[in-house]
């Protein structure tokens, strides 16, 4: 894990280096992409199952696509009750905090008599892809279905692989408790395709979320226009600010915690003091050795893991919004002190105590969040992702008489004709 010193040199031009320009742009990997999309739009079921049996080395038909009900009897008897109760646990906060975040609908009369203003209409169909690789993540079920149903959405369809035909039990339990309306047993780019286009055994829907690897991903970005998608995700990435206050063995396993998702996890740490970064370094490397995912945690320490040590915890600030982190913890004696600089993050923890995990299992809001620096420009999943706002005009007569003649010639200034013509005809009456 690389210790960066930045309080030498030039702050702001470093801090340039920082930010990321991220490209979603693979040309091999995407054109393959497109040829599992393509063929499940064209030939459905046939293509669906053909990858899958490739990928995922299991045979599928139309009777055996969908979780039977049996197969869920089974799941429930082998997850234990103590996970069953902190599911529903999990469960019981993520709804309570999303019915908290829910809009409002609002109309208003205007000077002129005009009612003005929006409804709220929640999305029909949701398809929520839930990863099932290297590991899987019944918690990630809850984080996306949830909200949908909380939204209002009639019916959530989960897509998920089944490597071997296996799906891991605590997903299919989650699933249930959540409410979705069937679980799928595909994955990759072609569960993608075929939530997005509809096959013979599967639904098209509105919208896909959840997060997923690469071919997820770009299969998303494929589709988006035909169906409406979340976000492109990135490798997971967590930016710890710490000004030494808090053990540095806590530190370290904050950073670990991230590092463990996958080999493109990102781990960092900013601070203001040498020593503690030297700390913190130690006690990676020390509890590193120990973890059952070493070998993943390993190579995201060594290829994307820094600690930047800077001057102050302004500087520190400045790094975090450079890069805009998916995870933002605030690991310092007075984190609400130093909130209100926070620009970009996806998620942010306050205090040594609000650990990372507490955000990926129980604490309320959603762990789908966003990723490589795109922090700057959107926000998490939650209830509004599963909303739309069509807008309410009503035009009163005295409105229409007052505003007629600017709608008129706004419309003739833009070469629009037809449009002019349809207020002045009423205004002739």
């Amino acid at each position: 894990m690389k210790i960066i010193d930045l309080r030498k040199g030039v702050f702001e031009r470093r801090l340039k280096g920082l930010s990321r320009e991220v490209s979603y742009s693979y040309p091999r990997i995407e054109s393959y992409v497109r040829k599992i999309v393509e063929a499940v739009r064209k030939d459905g079921d046939k293509a669906l199952f053909r990858y899958t049996k490739k990928f995922d080395k299991v045979e599928l038909t139309p009777k055996t696509v969908k979780v039977s009900n049996k197969e869920i009897e089974t799941a429930e008897a082998l997850v234990s009750e103590e996970v069953k109760s902190n599911l529903a646990l999990a469960a019981e906060r993520i709804k309570d905090f999303h019915e908290r975040k829910l809009p409002q609908e609002h109309t208003f009369t205007d000077s002129l008599g005009n009612e003005l203003g929006w409804i709220i209409r929640p999305l029909e169909k949701v398809g929520v892809y839930v990863p099932g690789g290297k590991a899987a993540y019944p918690s990630t079920v809850l984080m996306t279905v949830i909200p949908a149903k909380v939204a209002g959405v009639k019916e959530v369809f989960l897509v998920t692989p089944c490597p071997n035909g296996q799906i891991n039990p605590a997903v299919l339990v989650a699933a249930y408790m959540a409410g979705v309306s069937a679980v799928y047993k595909v994955g990759g780019a072609q569960a993608i395709a075929a939530l997005a286009f509809g096959t013979e055994s599967i639904p098209k829907v509105d919208k896909i979320v959840g997060p997923g690897n690469i071919y997820v991903s770009i299969a998303k970005k494929l589709v988006f226009g035909n169906v409406d998608i979340d976000m492109i995700a990135g490798p997971s990435e967590v930016l710890v600010i710490s000004d030494g206050s808090v053990p540095a063995e806590w530190v370290a396993s904050d950073l670990l915690a991230q590092a463990e998702h996958d080999e493109m996890a990102v781990a960092v740490l900013v601070t203001n003091s040498l020593e503690f970064a030297k700390q913190v370094k130690q006690e990676v490397i020390k509890r590193l050795k120990k973890l059952e995912r070493r070998q993943i945690a390993q190579v995201a320490i060594r290829n994307q893991g820094r600690i930047f040590v800077v001057n102050t915890l302004d500087d520190a600030i400045s790094v975090s919004n450079a890069i805009a982190p998916e995870h933002l913890e605030l690991c310092v004696e007075d984190p609400k002190a130093i909130l209100p600089k926070v620009k970009h993050a996806g998620a942010i923890f306050l205090g040594s105590l609000s650990t990372e995990a507490f955000g990926d299992y129980i604490a309320g809001p959603s762990h789908v969040l966003p990723t490589s620096g795109s922090a700057r420009f959107s926000s998490p999943l939650s209830v509004y992702e599963f909303l739309r706002m069509p807008s309410i005009i009503s035009v009163s007569q005295s409105g229409f008489k007052e505003l007629g003649d600017s709608v008129i010639n706004l419309a003739y200034s833009e070469g629009l004709e037809a449009h002019a013509l349809s207020v002045k005809v009423r205004l002739d009456r």
